[in-house]
């Protein structure tokens, strides 16, 4: 079950020419992808490309017929090697994963693709997921494109230029024989709007030919010697080839050439930001018409000497806008400014941020500083203007300076909130232990109130993390891994390495069915029966396959008391070897998704529906807290005492309560107070649910009034 169907969306797919398509920037690359006549697409979900996968498993008949073959790779190295399908037949083929670690797992692959080339175009879609809204270490694309002379387009987001990009993306690829990376910005993938469709074509030479007319070309087999002559030919044949069909297609554009002696280059990705701050500095108006020169890179690399040149004839000075760093792209303009003997002052990032996300806050000020240094507007007064009114004008200050930071963390009802819950009981008794961690939703745990979690190496790495700390030792280092990680390559490099190297050490998976982190796509062991994939494959027998012999399964992660049982016993049995404890409860967002519309339409149909919540009795609740310590659930806060005597903050179940039972569970497990209590919430109750209910108010009342009168007789 993915993060949200796409199945009334996927119809505009099958729009012809002339007709409008309008939706989000990924839905327009799908679109794209059927009007280039691809032959197959591969790739492996992650931000902010999960939803071009999302689709595409939502649209499998249209590409069915289409003759298109449609890949939920194992891992991004998976989907890279797809590629191979275009070495040497005439195939065009897409691959899609999250960039920089999608790029990084995949390496291997795309490194031999760009030593031995294509034949048919190879397109990779890469989500750059760099800047504030990030989940991954800050770096970019742009440098692996470099190394292996990858070329990278990097188009304005708008869904026309993005639908451009794509096609011609294809073009370039089979032009110069090199496969082309597509690079698409979080605000890229999520913009919307609209542009004219095309038809879809169906790939002149299809895959089936392929299988039936093998072909075999020596030479584009990474092996000595030719492999040393790829080198050769990337610079001497296929980059000049590239260069020649960007400039002839226009790929790279020009705005207000010749408006002024100052200009502005800028990654087509930033181009958005850009005219929103030269409309603020009153340089451009509201539709996008710029009074400054611009010059905008949709083709992030290679960049074009001779068009370079052009822009920056007879111009004072330029502004190189390029986000992240290393600045590339400023030092490949400045060598070629240099080598031409051009007197044009350049400058980037001495006036914009070295790093981070280009913001059109941060864009503003390094823009600003452009233009005032050369003239175009007047610089900003120290101190602040008074009104008309005379009062003066008070700067706002910096939100972080009166909002508290906010940490990311588990869903309410999480069911790996429970996991760590037990390793902090167990951490009581037996003290703290190395975890190594892993990239998936379980990595929250390294945050309050668990602040659990040593390192974290990559998805599907956390058992490799934990592997220099395999001696003799009084404890055991302890490594978590989600289904999704460990179906990805977390089995090979995690658990099979570990018994490869008689490893004494514990791995807890975490299996709640999906790859939540995601998106909550269907893995090999989900559960669910998927009708085009085989699922519900245990991760138990995958792990005793590669010779794990202690191995444990909990049916139920919110049963507190048994986690807890089972870490203490794999922590101190005297059995060698790596144990493996299989923690399995389903994603309760996943699982809330599927359930609530259900419950909403019972209840508008006027079915008895119930839903099952907790709450703290006020008078019985201490104000010691320690359920929020060893819980940490949203819907789990403090309100203030009851009793006028006690100044204690008491704590309180709000109503986004799922009823998981967690906070019960800890308060037995821990041997907490007995403040919390199950109820049930109905709706459309039945004649038996209103007598029950008042019976039950009428008894308690009566054992509430005896208990106050007991309580008056004694106070006299």
């Amino acid at each position: 079950m993915a993060e949200r169907s796409f199945v009334e969306e996927v119809g505009k797919l099958r729009l012809g020419a002339g007709e409008v398509f309008r939706g989000e920037g990924i839905l327009a690359v799908t679109k794209a992808l059927l009007e280039s006549g691809v032959s197959y697409v591969a790739g492996y979900q992650g931000a902010p490309i999960s939803h071009l996968m999302d689709v595409l498993a939502d649209a499998q008949d249209i590409l069915a017929e289409h003759g298109i073959r449609f890949e939920n790779s194992a891992s991004e190295a998976t989907a890279a090697a797809t590629l191979a399908a275009s070495v040497n037949y005439p195939l065009r083929g897409a691959v899609t994963f999250k960039s920089t670690v999608g790029t990084n797992v995949a390496s291997d692959a795309l490194a031999n693709l760009a030593s031995g080339g294509v034949t048919g175009g190879a397109l990779i879609v890469v989500g750059e997921d760099y800047g504030e809204g990030s989940s991954i270490m800050q770096e970019r694309s742009h440098a692996f494109a470099m190394k292996s002379q990858i070329w990278l387009l990097d188009p304005r987001p708008d869904l026309p230029s993005i639908v451009k990009a794509v096609k011609q993306g294809f073009e370039l690829s089979e032009a110069s024989h090199t496969p082309v990376m597509l690079q698409l910005r979080i605000r890229a993938c999520h913009v919307h709007g609209e542009f004219v469709a095309e038809d879809n074509r169906r790939a002149a030479f299809s895959i089936k030919q392929a299988m039936e007319h093998p072909r075999r070309d020596v030479d584009r087999i990474v092996l000595p010697p030719a492999s040393f002559l790829h080198e050769q030919e990337k610079v001497r044949q296929r980059w000049p080839a590239a260069v020649r069909y960007i400039g002839q297609h226009g790929l790279n554009e020009f705005f207000a050439e010749g408006g002024d002696d100052i200009g502005i280059i800028v990654q087509g990705g930033s181009y958005n930001t850009l005219l929103r701050v030269l409309e603020r500095l009153g340089l451009a108006d509201v539709y996008g018409n710029s009074r400054i020169p611009l010059y905008v890179m949709n083709v992030a690399y290679p960049v074009l000497d001779n068009e370079v040149l052009r822009f920056c004839e007879g111009k004072r000075a330029v502004l190189m806008v390029e986000e992240g760093q290393p600045n590339f792209i400023e030092q490949n303009i400045a060598h070629v400014l240099r080598q031409h003997g051009s007197t044009t002052a350049l400058h980037g990032k001495d006036l914009l941020p070295l790093a981070g996300e280009y913001t059109a806050a941060e864009m503003l000020k390094g823009a600003r500083a452009f233009m005032e240094r050369y003239g175009r507007i007047e610089p900003l007064a120290a101190e602040p203007k008074p009104t008309a009114a005379g009062h003066k004008v008070i700067p706002l200050k910096p939100l972080a300076d009166s909002v508290h930071g906010r940490p990311p963390g588990f869903c309410t009802g999480c069911p790996e909130r429970p996991i760590f819950t037990a390793m902090k009981l167990v951490e009581r008794e037996l003290g703290p232990h190395h975890v190594s961690a892993d990239i998936g939703c379980h990595l929250f745990s390294i945050l309050p109130p668990f602040n659990l979690g040593n390192t974290t190496m990559g998805y599907g790495l956390g058992a490799a993390g934990a592997a220099a700390l395999n001696v003799a030792a009084d404890k055991r280092a302890i490594s978590v891994m989600g289904d999704g990680g460990f179906w990805h390559n977390g089995l090979t490099s995690g658990i099979a390495n570990a018994v490869f190297n008689r490893s004494d050490n514990l791995t807890i998976v975490v299996d709640n069915s999906y790859t939540s982190a995601t998106g909550g796509q269907d893995i090999l062991s989900s559960t669910a029966q998927n009708p085009t994939r085989s699922t519900g494959h245990a991760i138990e027998q995958a792990v005793r396959g590669v010779g794990v012999t202690w191995v444990k399964a909990i049916r139920r992660t919110y049963d507190v008391a048994g986690m807890r049982d089972a870490l203490r016993e794999a922590l101190t049995t005297r059995e060698k070897g790596p144990k493996v404890l299989i923690a399995q409860s389903e994603c309760m967002l996943n699982k809330q998704r599927r359930e609530k519309p259900l419950a909403r339409k019972a209840a508008a149909e006027g079915k008895r529906v119930v839903r099952e919540r907790f709450g703290v009795d006020p008078d019985t609740c201490t104000g010691d807290h320690s359920c929020i310590r060893l819980s940490g659930c949203p819907s789990l806060t403090v309100k203030p005492n009851p009793d006028p005597l006690r100044s204690d903050p008491v704590a309180s179940v709000i109503d986004s309560c799922v009823g998981c039972g967690l906070c019960g569970e800890v308060s037995h497990a821990a041997v907490l107070c007995p403040s919390f209590y199950r109820a049930q919430i109905v709706t459309n109750p039945t004649r038996w649910d209103r007598l029950k209910q008042r019976v039950s108010s009428a008894v308690i009342g009566a054992l509430q009034r005896r208990s106050a009168r007991r309580r008056e007789a004694l106070a006299f």
